[in-house]
C-alpha cells in the first residue's frame, strides 16, 4: 500500500483504540465508584485517562496525510449534509475536543462528579457515532469488499477490544506506580484493579468470539456474491494467507487465550506481577492483529462499477 493507505490504518486504529479506551474506562470507574467511592475509583483511572488524547491526535493528524491538500483539511467538515467523510472529521475533533474538556475537569476535580460524568458520557457518544461515521465512508456500491454490514461490525469490534486491552493494560502500570508511590492504598487499588481485569478479560473473550463468527461468514459472503467479491475472496486466502493466518491466530491467543487466562488469574490475590505480564502481553498481541487486520481490509479494494 502507498504511505496514505498506511496513514489511513494509523488513523482508524488509533482512533477507535481511542473511543474504545474512553468508553471503557468509563464504564469500569462507574463501577469502581459505586464499589470503593469515587475518590479510589479515580486514584485508578485518571493516568489511564491522560493516554488517549494524545493516541487520538497522533491519528488525526497521521489522516491529514491521505489527503490530497492537507492545508485545506478545514474545508472537509463544510459538508456535513452529503458526505460521511465531512462527519467523520467533524466527529472526530469533536470527540478530541470533549475529551480534553473532560481530562482537564477530571484532572483538576472541576465541578461535582456527576457533572464531570454526563460531560464523560456525552463525549463517549460522539466517539460512538464517530466509529459509525467512519464505517459508513466506507459503505460504497463501488467496494463490494466493503459495503458489507460487517465493516461496521468489524469497526466497533476493534473499538470496544482494543478499548478493552488498553485500559487492562493502563490499569496494570498505573497500580504499579500507586504501589511504589502511596503504598498505603495498595490493597484498595489492589482491589480495585483484580475485579477490572477480571471483567475486562471476560469481555475480550466474548469480543473475540464475535470476530470468529463474523470473519467465516464474511469470507463466505464474498466468496458467493459477485464476480468482483468472488476476487477479494481469492485474494485474501492465496496472496495474503500468511498475514490472514497471523492475524487470527494473534487474535485468537490475545484475546481469547491470554483474555481467559486473566479472568481466571485475577479471581486469585497475589498474582499482580502475572496479571501485568498477561494484560501487556494480550494488548500487544492484538494490537498487531488489528493493524494486520485493517491492511487487510485496505488491500481488498476491488473497484465495481455496477451495470445499469
Amino acid at each position: 500500500m502507498e504511505t496514505r493507505e498506511w496513514a489511513l490504518v494509523f488513523f482508524t486504529i488509533a482512533a477507535q483504540m481511542s473511543v474504545g479506551a474512553f468508553v471503557v474506562l468509563g464504564i469500569v470507574n462507574f463501577f469502581a465508584a459505586r464499589k470503593e467511592g469515587v475518590e479510589e475509583a479515580d486514584r485508578l483511572s485518571d493516568r489511564a485517562l491522560v493516554a488517549i488524547g494524545p493516541v487520538l491526535v497522533l491519528g488525526l493528524a497521521a489522516s491529514l496525510l491521505h489527503l490530497g491538500s492537507p492545508m485545506k483539511a478545514y474545508r472537509a467538515i463544510s459538508n456535513l449534509g452529503e458526505s460521511w467523510l465531512s462527519w467523520e472529521i467533524f466527529l472526530g475533533v469533536l470527540f478530541a475536543a470533549g475529551g480534553a474538556v473532560f481530562t482537564f475537569m477530571q484532572w483538576r476535580k472541576i465541578s461535582t462528579p456527576q457533572t464531570r460524568r454526563l460531560i464523560g458520557a456525552v463525549t463517549a457518544i460522539i466517539g460512538l457515532a464517530l466509529v459509525f461515521a467512519m464505517a459508513q465512508v466506507y459503505m460504497l456500491p463501488t467496494q463490494p469488499a466493503w459495503n458489507t454490514i460487517t465493516t461496521p461490525i468489524s469497526f466497533f469490534t476493534t473499538t470496544l477490544l482494543l478499548g478493552t486491552l488498553a485500559v487492562g493494560a493502563a490499569y496494570v502500570a498505573s497500580y504499579a506506580y500507586l504501589r511504589r508511590k502511596h503504598p498505603d492504598c495498595a490493597e484498595t487499588q489492589c482491589n480495585l484493579m483484580r475485579s477490572a481485569l477480571k471483567a475486562l478479560g471476560l469481555a475480550a473473550v466474548v469480543l473475540v468470539g464475535v470476530q470468529m463468527i463474523v470473519f467465516p461468514l464474511y469470507l463466505s459472503y464474498l466468496a458467493s456474491g459477485p464476480e468482483s467479491a468472488q476476487a477479494v475472496a481469492e485474494s485474501l486466502q492465496t496472496d495474503y494467507t500468511a498475514l490472514l493466518v497471523l492475524r487470527l491466530v494473534l487474535v485468537f491467543v490475545g484475546a481469547g487465550v491470554l483474555g481467559a487466562v486473566v479472568y481466571q488469574q485475577a479471581a486469585q490475590t497475589g498474582r499482580e506481577g502475572t496479571l501485568a505480564l498477561l494484560a501487556y502481553s494480550a494488548f500487544a498481541l492484538v494490537l498487531i492483529a488489528e493493524v494486520i487486520g485493517r491492511f487487510l481490509f485496505y488491500a481488498s479494494e476491488v473497484t465495481f462499477f455496477p451495470l445499469g
